[in-house]
């Protein structure tokens, strides 16, 4: 089985919320909380050697090449977000094999407190759709030893493609056994992050059902370049992520809480402008350090949309849909219809029909990290839409949709719809995160009048890792608002095949000539960290169909 993907890059084009309290702690207190821990860590022969306390990674893989990262810890002191520590060389090692005796690339580098002693290597040269191992080095330190994987050539012909597809990682609501399980596959080509990679809450806030399963760093929200980047580093201290990373390329778009909860172009729900500084600012240092800690190669613009192919079989258009959107809209900030309110951005836009268009690949991906089928939930009862009205960030009387996802800008969406049936443009699937429940859908050109309008395309929808959903809000078993919220969801919306709106886990797509399948797969508890797996669901959209039917095996 074989992957690979051609990178094209593209050219892209005061909240009113009431202030609530915060406790902002600066990057001296960071410093104290996290040097502790992660000095007990280092080496015990030698306590300020380097090390590589955060593991290594790859991403986004070109036929000939892969981006490698890592951080190097060169002193105890020298902590993410503390900004001291000296330059230190690091070097990097590529090969053939996991002992090393066929080495095909090396080279080095320099760790800086001005990149939080983050490193990121672009090594080309190499040979497609080819296993390689990889380790970083610093003062006589080997780094763990990872595996990677170069993508085909743009020609060649691809039997299959296989994805993991997860978001919505909340440190404290839950152990990351999702990455555990994925990396346990060994059958991926590479993995996709759909955004939510990390939270930016204070401690407490936003936990499992109320409750702190283990506390993040720092503790206050996080709104400085050192705020960020220590969450950021906390959470690559988690095992399960590691041995991910260590096992398979990723491919990471972000989405809100890179940033803040709600994030569009001028700020965001969860951002007090003045109080919590400017959003200019805090924006800047949460794309700065989102850049220096994943192994994601900038776009123009400092974006996350960016096109990579996988031979003839597929392309993936992934999507930056927070940098570039309007407000969500509000009785203060305008209509869900009006043309002149954006989710993507002009340039963006047309940047992703044009890349449709030309696709001449068998299937077109699009890393989509919000919802693009239509979701109508006026039909839910009181006592369920309150709830979802909560999980979604909605006000919770007077409102029938979410206005987050491409609802809330409709003409984004029906002009993209409406070129993929002009043009006649066939096996699209979106591939999205952030709603914190499982779908199955088809994406209606006009869901008013489904199925008579007809299909212009599919979407499959990954539930959350960790982040509550339905039934961790109301507080009842899981599966028992699953059981009520399901049927009346797909009643008031006939494209949508299946939804799961209380567990928690991750997907498996897998890409063949004749069929797109995503794999559903569930985890046992997420406050457990030796929680278990299991399969629960697959559906699949055959080739030429734009329509999504349910399959009875996974792949």
């Amino acid at each position: 089985m074989t992957s690979r993907f051609s990178s094209s890059n593209p050219s892209g084009a005061v909240n009113s919320r009431a202030p609530r309290r915060r406790t902002v702690v600066k990057a001296a207190a960071a410093t104290a909380v996290l040097a502790a821990p992660l000095a007990a860590a280092l080496p015990a022969r030698a306590a300020e050697a380097p090390a590589f306390l955060h593991g290594v990674a790859s991403g986004d893989p070109l036929p000939d090449g892969i981006l490698l990262w890592t951080r190097v810890t060169p002193t105890s002191a020298a902590i993410p977000g503390s900004g001291i520590g000296p330059d230190t060389e690091v070097s990097w090692t590529v090969a053939k094999d996991k002992a090393f005796t066929t080495i095909v690339a090396k080279g080095s580098l320099t760790a800086t407190a001005a990149s939080d002693h983050t490193v990121k290597a672009d090594i080309r040269g190499l040979e497609p759709a080819t296993d390689y191992w990889f380790r970083f080095s610093s003062g006589g330190t080997d780094s763990p030893v990872a595996h990677t994987r170069t993508t085909p050539a743009a020609d060649a012909s691809v039997a299959g493609l296989r994805f993991g597809v997860v978001s919505c990682a909340n440190w404290e609501a839950g152990y990351f056994s999702a990455y555990r399980h994925l990396a346990a596959r060994g059958d991926l080509d590479a993995w996709l992050h759909l955004g939510d990679y990390i939270y930016e809450y204070k401690s407490g806030e936003y936990g499992t059902r109320g409750t702190v399963v283990r506390p993040h760093a720092p503790a206050n929200e996080i709104l400085t370049l050192a705020d960020y980047r220590t969450r950021h580093g906390r959470y690559k201290t988690d095992p399960d992520l590691q041995a991910l990373h260590h096992k398979a390329p990723v491919v990471a778009i972000w989405d809100d809480h890179e940033f803040a909860d709600n994030a569009w172009s001028g700020g965001a729900v969860n951002h007090t402008e003045g109080a919590e500084g400017t959003w200019t600012a805090r924006q800047a240092a949460a794309k700065q350090a989102y850049f220096e800690w994943m192994p994601v190669r900038p776009a123009i613009e400092g974006t996350t949309y960016r096109r990579l192919r996988f031979g003839k079989l597929a392309d993936l258009s992934l999507l930056d849909l927070r940098s570039f959107r309007s407000q969500q809209a509000s009785t203060a900030s305008g209509s869900v219809d009006d043309p002149d309110r954006t989710i993507t951005g002009r340039a963006q836009l047309d940047w992703l029909k044009s890349g449709l268009k030309a696709s001449d690949t068998t299937w077109r991906l699009v890393g989509n990290s919000v919802m693009i089928s239509p979701f109508a939930v006026g039909s839910l009862s009181a006592d369920l839409l309150k709830p979802l009205a909560k999980l979604l960030g909605l006000p919770q009387e007077g409102i029938a949709l979410n206005t987050d996802q491409w609802d809330g800008y409709t003409d984004d969406r029906r002009e993209l719809l409406a070129h993929l049936r002009s043009n006649a443009i066939r096996n699209t699937v979106f591939l999205t995160g952030d709603i914190h429940m499982a779908w199955a859908n088809d994406v209606p050109v006009d869901a008013g009048t489904y199925p008579l309008s007809a299909s212009a395309a599919t979407e499959f929808v990954v539930t959350s890792m960790t982040s509550d959903n339905l039934d961790d809000i109301v507080k009842v078993p899981e599966g028992v608002v699953s059981a009520i919220a399901s049927p009346v969801i797909r009643a008031a919306n006939r494209h949508v095949h299946w939804v799961d709106t209380d567990r928690h886990g991750y997907g498996v797509l897998d890409v063949t000539a004749a069929r797109a399948q995503m794999d559903y797969y569930v985890i046992s508890d997420r406050a457990n960290p030796n929680a278990t797996s299991s399969w629960t669901r697959s559906y699949r959209t055959p080739s030429g169909s734009q329509t999504v039917e349910r399959t009875y095996d996974p792949v």
